[in-house]
């Protein structure tokens, strides 16, 4: 049985060519190593002819040499072709800033990359036969994609998103959502959870549907010409009697939601 090993270290982040996303994962990964500061700030200079005591120098070759190690894990994150264009950087701030430098991009690109994000997520819609989970993935992707370009939507325009842009069939649980809670505290994670839960209920209404529509159609064969005409009027009246409950229903739903309109 497999455990958890306490000794296994954390993977390297492999630039892939999204600078924004791997300079945020390699960055953590560096200050779980208390490697970042270095990085960021550099080795501490030392001014020509001041001469170091021996604490002074321990701790000089100390940092020379987490420096080193830091390096090393930056190389392993680069490809051989990124490798090559960075041999020649001393320290691991150099190897860092010559990486934001080159991949980052320009202000009027990223400006021009999140008017693309906002065109993206406005005409988002969920699709026909798309689970909660998957739509959820797809409008998360964007939004995190917007925040790594300087743009936070933050949960509220996320929420309110979600509920104008689902599918039909879950026009009543958004009726509701919009009545009962107060969205502008309402999380993602509560969103989905609520939406998750009538998409269950609503799996498990079509299975039992399902299965009646067998168990009757089993029911029907080898019965005499009576008997079928008997089923046949049952049917036909409880398909009536589904129906005004359906229609009834919608009105009552369409008027709930028309009521919140006009109030709103």
């Amino acid at each position: 049985m497999a455990t958890d090993n306490p000794f296994v270290q954390p993977a390297i982040p492999k630039f892939d060519g999204h600078y924004d996303h791997w300079a945020m994962l390699m960055e953590n990964f560096l200050r779980s190593k208390e490697y970042w500061n270095l990085v960021e700030n550099g080795i501490p200079m030392v001014a020509t002819g001041v001469v170091l005591t021996d604490t002074e120098k321990k701790h000089y070759e100390d940092q020379k040499l987490k420096d080193l190690k830091a390096k090393n894990y930056l190389f392993q994150a680069l490809d051989r072709s990124i490798l090559e264009t960075i041999l020649t950087k001393d320290t691991s701030k150099d190897i860092w800033d010559s990486m934001k430098q080159k991949y980052q991009g320009t202000t009027r690109v990223k400006r021009a990359h999140l008017q693309a994000l906002r065109k993206e997520l406005e005409t988002l819609h969920m699709k026909t036969g798309e689970t909660v989970n998957e739509y959820f993935a797809r409008v998360l992707s964007i939004a995190n994609k917007m925040k790594a370009n300087g743009e936070d939507k933050g949960d509220v325009a996320v929420v309110e998103k979600i509920l104008r842009s689902m599918t039909s069939k879950f026009d009543y649980i958004v009726c509701s959502i919009e009545e009962s809670k107060d969205i502008s505290t309402l999380t993602i994670d509560e969103l989905q959870s609520s939406l998750l839960v009538h998409e269950q209920r609503m799996s498990s209404n079509d299975e039992e549907e399902h299965a009646l529509k067998i168990s009757y159609g089993g029911r029907r064969q080898g019965r005499g010409r009576g008997e079928r005409d008997v089923i046949r009027a049952e049917e036909v009246s409880t398909k009536l009697w589904w129906s005004a409950i359906i229609v009834t229903s919608l009105d009552i739903f369409q008027w709930e939601c028309s009521s919140k309109e006009k109030r709103g």
